[in-house]
């Protein structure tokens, strides 16, 4: 019995020396029968957090103002991974203000022992800087710069965390780092998956929803969507006498700069329009641009495999640099600049003929049964036809240079032979635009990928430089109005994500004087005598024998060189208008002619023929074959796929957790 007693005491005397300290009542303490809980006091210390120690102060104390105790804890933290990197996040914008703001709540300055409270007007001030670039890239103004939560007013005794940084700037940088309207566009240069590409745009075009949409045109061979971004004045519709261009890029799957190079340029676009930068603002609302950053989306995933794993290079026949060949062709293995309908041969085999045309040549019946016709070119071929495009570029990789047509050698045995279009002058015009805007296309300085170019000025006839059938370009060219250029951005076809930001400042300038230059030659409207607008009425130019078709309502654009021309209209059952035009050299817009055609008697001499479309023009897929490409699925994919931002996986694997307090509720 008194074996038992004596473990029971034990137990009881174990059980209390164990059991948690309890809350102290009133008096209890005193008495001596518990003891208060240990607190942590404040304590100030050096600063010595490598992001913070060019403070305005040298000691700081722990806890700081978000409750972290210790220096270990901030340097742990993704608080503090934020202020390291935040930099690098917003392209050097708002930098130090925003790592030094947020020093003052991690690291804050010790004052008496306890930490001091940063100036709320500061942190309202870098807020309203700063804000539009967490906007960017779909960030949440991180919790801990909450200006009214760590932030006090100046009557609650509060310093300025950034007078260090203001000592050492003038009055005038001062006014410059606060002011809202001298914001800059912010882009996060990297490459974007499918989704991340389709959720970029999508969110391009609701921040900008007066001048911008997003469409589809098709998908591809594996059901992706190949859409397209549209900026203009009235997004959707086409509007009178405003020209329509358009880019293309990402035609070969393992070309991918240019890809995201219309990313950029889309959201540039969006975000120098809303910052009030006059000359996007008057490129916009002057002209429908339409870019589609991604025609061949498939190939683009298999390259960007290839890529991530360190393919080889490759070199073709002729010694050019191919860079990664994987991906190349679509989810088929088209390649998809080879696809399109073989018009040039067409162009080639009438050209002795008195009345023979190279535009608007028909699609042979044949086409649609000699060869698989991959749903991106039946795609882009009917947006083509669609919309009355001016002028436009297809973006690939693998060389510097700007290509025009023809790209088919006149001369089936000759490979390397000059092969001009009737429109020779204005395409060396549009191809030295792109060329002499570059950075270094027509650099002497500037290392060849193959052959050097810069004696040319970095442009060349697309057959002297290699004869391809099926090309995109002298599709465009012979079937429609537009003029097409091919422009090759670069050796690396596929280059690192560090080149991007040095990329983009090689072609930013070309890419906007391109678009611009769709605003060269003439425009007007043909109309009959009652103001009415003459749909596919022709356009010529003496000289030149490839002629233009008016619009729908009659409107048409005709890029053309400085000189005098002799520019006439007409249309079947009107009687022909002809006008001499004076184009002078430094004319900034297209002059604007106009022509009014009168009813045409019955009995017109031979003189009087007017060169009209062929009946055959018409004829697309005309047995359907391809009816197929044209079904959609039923539930439309108009709902944005979810997918964390491109930063997220970096902070997620760099501190452990998941900081869902960083990701933007839209």
């Amino acid at each position: 019995m008194a074996v038992k007693a004596v473990l029971f005491l034990n137990a009881l005397i174990a059980s209390i020396w164990c059991a948690p300290p309890r809350r102290c009542e009133p008096g209890e303490e005193i008495l001596g029968w518990c003891k208060p809980p240990v607190e942590h006091k404040p304590k100030c210390s050096e600063v010595v957090l490598g992001s913070c120690d060019d403070m305005p102060y040298t000691h700081t104390v722990f806890p700081n103002l978000v409750g972290q105790r210790h220096r270990e804890d901030v340097e742990a933290s993704v608080e503090y991974l934020l202020l390291s990197v935040v930099r690098s996040l917003l392209n050097g914008e708002c930098s130090p203000e925003l790592r030094m703001l947020g020093c003052s709540v991690l690291a804050p300055r010790c004052q008496d022992g306890r930490p001091a409270r940063p100036c709320r007007h500061v942190c309202e001030a870098v807020r309203r800087r700063c804000q539009h670039g967490f906007d960017t890239i779909r960030m949440a103004w991180p919790y801990f710069l909450d200006c009214d939560r760590f932030f006090v007013s100046e009557e609650e005794g509060c310093y300025d965390p950034l007078e260090g940084l203001r000592g050492e700037e003038t009055p005038e940088m001062l006014a410059a780092s606060v002011a809202p309207q001298e914001s800059a566009t912010i882009l996060q240069f990297v490459y974007h998956t499918h989704t991340q590409l389709l959720n970029t745009l999508k969110r391009t075009a609701a921040r900008c929803p007066d001048i911008a949409r997003t469409y589809t045109i098709g998908r591809s061979s594996e059901g992706k969507d190949l859409t397209v971004i549209e900026f203009s004045s009235n997004p959707g519709q086409h509007d009178i006498l405003e020209p329509e261009v358009k880019y293309v890029a990402n035609m070969h799957g393992n070309e991918a700069l240019g890809r995201e190079l219309l990313i950029y340029l889309a959201q540039y676009l969006c975000s120098e329009y809303l910052l009030g930068n006059a000359r996007v603002q008057t490129l916009v609302n002057s002209t429908r641009i339409h870019l589609l950053p991604s025609m061949n989306p498939d190939g683009y995933e298999i390259a960007s495999a290839e890529a991530q794993q360190g393919g080889d290079i490759d070199y073709d026949e002729e010694g050019r640099y191919e860079g990664f060949m994987t991906g190349r062709g679509n989810g088929q293995n088209i390649d998809l600049n080879r696809n399109f309908p073989d018009l040039t041969s067409i162009a080639y085999s009438r050209r002795r003929h008195r009345y023979y045309r190279t535009d608007h040549i028909p699609i042979p019946d044949a086409y649609w049964f000699g060869k698989t016709v991959a749903p991106e070119t039946y795609a882009v071929m009917k947006w083509i036809r669609s919309i009355p495009f001016v002028l436009s570029a297809s973006l690939h990789g693998g060389d510097l240079l700007v290509s025009y047509p023809y790209d088919l050698s006149k001369h089936p045995q000759e490979e390397n032979l000059m092969s001009p279009t009737p429109d020779e002058q204005v395409f060396k015009q549009l191809a030295r635009v792109y060329a002499d805007s570059h950075r270094t296309m027509t650099s002497h300085h500037t290392e060849p990928c193959g052959s050097d170019f810069t004696d040319r000025g970095g442009i060349i006839n697309g057959a002297q430089w290699y004869s391809i059938r099926g090309g995109m370009a002298d599709f465009n060219y012979l079937h429609t109005n537009c003029f097409e250029l091919t422009v090759e951005l670069g050796c690396d076809k596929f280059p690192p994500e560090e080149e991007l930001y040095n990329d983009w400042q090689d072609n930013k300038e070309a890419l906007l004087s391109f678009l611009e230059a769709v605003h060269r030659g003439i425009k007007g409207l043909v109309m009959d005598e009652e103001g009415r607008g003459i749909k596919g009425a022709v356009v010529s130019v003496k000289g030149i024998r490839h002629d233009i078709t008016t619009a729908e309502n009659g409107d048409y654009w005709r890029l053309l060189t400085p000189g005098i021309h002799i520019v006439t209209a007409s249309a079947r059952g009107y009687v022909r208008s002809m006008k001499k035009v004076y184009l002078p050299a430094r004319l900034q817009k297209a002059g604007r002619v106009d022509f009014t055609l009168k009813k045409a008697p019955l009995d017109l001499d031979e003189d009087d023929y007017v060169p009209a479309i062929p009946s055959t023009y018409e004829r697309f897929d005309p047995y359907n074959q391809f009816a197929r490409y044209n079904v959609r699925d039923v539930a439309e994919s108009g709902i944005e796929r979810q997918e964390n931002p491109w930063w997220w996986s970096y902070f997620a694997r760099s501190t452990g957790t998941a900081p869902n307090w960083l990701l933007k509720v839209d």
